[in-house]
């Protein structure tokens, strides 16, 4: 027998066993009645409804039609317009007899049909209206169109009557083959030339009877959600020019215990021990202006041109209990309040041609500007003035950066641009291809050059950072050097079937013309490689990751020693790894007590020994960093996500503490850094982000011999609203 014969007798069957059971339970089903949408059972069991259909005599729906249900124990009489699609409801009437009858502007009237609704019943309908001759449809004609292989259906003629149902289509009169081809509607009946679109009225139309984020909601100049003149969302003049406002406000508290020193003396003898009290709090409160003026189209297609201008206005405070950490000089006593104003942003951008049909171009972008130069900002991420030439190609599978920066220095305690030049450059070169080697798997291949010229600089808190106040760099005087360090890399971020990959690669050469820890010229061979892997079970993500610093093992000073640095150490990074802002070690700066340098600095893993990340200059000569990293990241809701990291730090090598610090030995292991906290978007969006976290770092031996035993502890708090 057929086998397509056996599956449909096999179907059959199925249908008339279930067809029995149907049968046998219809009794107590017919008791129940249909509930309407929307509508708890209580509501329903008072209340019915007609929903509907209106076609004219060709099928077609009928827009506009009134659609009227007189109710005949009251006379009351409720109606409804049908949509585009022809459809209409009547919600919320009472039970009992009802005459149902419609009429529309170029349609002839249908007589009222008598209708018996019952208690909660949703009766469906459908009515049928006569176009009347040279009357134009109210929306352009939809013919009815047929699956292939069907015969073609013509609709039953429900001019006078009002079903319970949909009513199936009757067999047509002819065969398919003498059906006529669909006629298309003419141009001037499908569209409606409209000279300014942006203005066109929406409907008044109000699908549920309550307030929220529904279609055709009305817009106010101070909601950001629906259409907003000064957010972009229509042309703030003429056609094509828009106009993009932007509010910020990031306000951050931390309260941490920090390795100190005890101050410059005591009042008695014998009082001073050498750490000093490390509790502090620091609160920042930062507000950015964003003003973007655009001319092109608000999606898909790159703007043809673009300023944008972004100031930013900070109020910071930190309270110490130690005298010389605020200030160099100690009758400034243990607390500061500083506030700075910067521009972050303030460029011009033109789009130089269009390569391809998808949207493929190139642009160019003068001013300053955020860039970062990685997925993880490992290397460069600032805002920075430069000129930045980028696009794409091959519908946007390749991305590609040409970049140039001249740095300005940073104000020291909000760590926002000031307008005093920094003599530093920045070269970067930079290509991303898409679904490399895998689906969804990017990679980027980067060359950047930092050349960063001898000068000497106090920062706003009267401290020498350029150049770093050690070594043979302030023995004889403050002797200033220049760096030009060249770093070739390869990064990578997305997904290797369900394998989360991450992952960086960085050689730099270069040469220091006078590094303060070797006390001579320097060639750079230095390293830095780190990995991160992660799989999503759910709601969960489970990661682990390592990075890996390369360190200078060499002991000798000056001539004694070679002509190679070997520690690594980068331009100015931000770095997102391995915890981010829920891992000590990553989210505070420790300073080597007595030195005038930092062990790390804030938003950085790496052990670098330099005065500041955005104020000093790169140190090739440091210890480097042996990093393990395990995590899990809960997706508790879409609002909330949860974080838990732990890090297991150990020195590369330790021979520039042990000059830094005049001692020998320092073992390698720096200890464990925990970290657990969240991150909730209430309106589950960027406008309102709130981030909380407590970590801690537990010494090893390695750290207790620079420092103490002591504990390190953090908890932060930070609030972002966006307009």
């Amino acid at each position: 027998m057929n086998r397509n014969l056996l599956l449909r007798s096999g179907c059959c069957q199925l249908a008339l066993a279930f067809l029995c059971w149907n049968a046998a339970t219809a009794a107590p089903a017919a008791a129940q009645v249909r509930r309407i949408p929307g509508r708890p059972p209580s509501t329903s069991a008072r209340s019915a409804a007609f929903v509907g259909i209106v076609r004219d005599q060709e099928g077609r729906p009928a827009n506009g039609v009134v659609v009227s249900a007189r109710y005949r124990a009251t006379n009351k009489t409720y109606q409804a317009a049908s949509d585009a699609e022809g459809i209409f409801r009547l919600r919320d009437l009472p039970a009992g007899q009802y005459e149902i009858s419609a009429n529309g502007a170029g349609y002839g009237p249908s007589p009222p049909a008598l209708v018996m609704l019952s208690p909660g019943e949703l009766r469906e309908v459908e009515i049928r209206l006569e176009l009347m001759p040279g009357a134009p449809a109210n929306l352009p004609a939809i013919p009815a169109r047929n699956f292939p292989g069907q015969p073609a259906t013509v609709p039953p003629d429900l001019s006078a009557s009002v079903y319970p149902g949909l009513r199936a289509p009757q067999p047509p009169a002819t065969s398919p083959s003498e059906v006529a081809p669909i006629q298309e509607p003419p141009p001037t009946v499908t569209f409606s030339q409209q000279p300014y679109r942006w203005t066109v009225e929406m409907p008044d139309w109000q699908r549920y009877e309550k307030h929220g984020e529904f279609p055709y909601v009305g817009s106010h100049w101070y909601d950001p959600f629906d259409r907003n003149r000064i957010k972009g969302d229509y042309p703030i003049f003429n056609q094509r020019w828009f106009f993009n406002f932007t509010g910020t406000s990031e306000t951050s508290v931390d309260v941490r215990r920090l390795p100190v020193p005890s101050g410059v003396s005591a009042e008695n003898g014998n009082e001073a021990p050498f750490f000093g009290r490390g509790e502090q709090a620091f609160a920042s409160q930062t507000f950015f202006l964003s003003a973007d003026l655009s001319h092109g189209d608000t999606s898909f297609l790159p703007a043809d041109f673009r300023i944008r201008f972004t100031p930013a206005f900070n109020l910071n405070f930190l309270q110490t209990r130690e005298r010389g950490l605020v200030n160099v000089d100690v009758r400034d006593g243990t607390n500061r309040f500083d506030t700075h104003v910067g521009l972050q942003e303030g460029f011009v951008e033109a789009k130089l041609h269009d390569l391809s049909p998808n949207f493929d171009f190139v642009s160019i972008r003068a001013g300053i500007q955020q860039f970062n130069s990685d997925f993880r900002g490992f290397l460069f991420s600032d805002a920075q003035p430069g000129i930045r030439l980028f696009g794409n190609l091959r519908s946007n599978r390749i991305n590609y950066n040409l970049a140039y920066f001249y740095l300005l220095e940073k104000n020291t305690n909000s760590e926002l641009n000031t307008f005093q030049a920094r003599d530093q450059q920045v070269y970067i070169g930079n290509i991303y291809i898409q679904d490399f080697l895998a689906k969804g798997y990017t990679t980027e291949f980067s060359f950047h050059y930092n050349r960063d010229d001898p000068t000497v600089h106090f920062d706003d808190n009267g401290f020498l950072v350029r150049p770093a106040p050690i070594g043979a760099v302030v023995n004889s005087g403050v002797l200033t050097h220049g760096i030009h360090a060249y770093y070739i890399g390869w990064t990578s971020n997305g997904h290797i079937g369900p394998i989360n990959v991450s992952h960086a690669l960085y050689q730099a050469l270069g040469h220091d013309t006078f590094n303060p820890f070797a006390g001579r010229r320097v060639n750079i061979n230095a390293q830095m490689g780190a990995l991160e892997l992660s799989v999503d079970k759910n709601w969960i993500r489970f990661r682990g990751s390592f990075l890996y610093q390369s360190g200078d093992g060499n002991r000798h000073f000056g001539a004694q020693r070679d002509d190679t640095a070997r520690g690594f150490d980068t331009i100015v990074n931000d770095t997102n790894f391995a915890g981010g802002a829920f891992s000590f070690w990553d989210s505070q700066g420790i300073r080597l007590t007595g030195t005038g340098i930092g062990l790390t600095t804030p938003g950085s893993l790496l052990v670098n020994l330099r005065t500041s990340k955005f104020e000093g200059q790169a140190n090739f000569v440091n210890p480097g960093l042996f990093l393990y990293n395990a995590g899990v990241d809960f997706t508790v809701t879409p609002k909330l996500r949860a974080f838990v990291n732990a890090n297991y730090l150990r020195f590369d090598r330790t021979e520039p503490l042990e000059f830094a610090l005049f001692q020998a030995p320092i073992t390698h292991s720096i200890g464990g850094d925990v970290g657990v906290g969240f991150e909730y978007r209430p309106p589950l969006s960027e406008n309102i982000v709130i981030t909380a976290g407590t970590s801690g770092l537990i010494p090893s031996l390695g750290f207790e011999q620079v420092f103490n035993p002591r504990s390190l502890i953090s908890a932060f708090a930070r609030i972002k609203f966006q307009f």
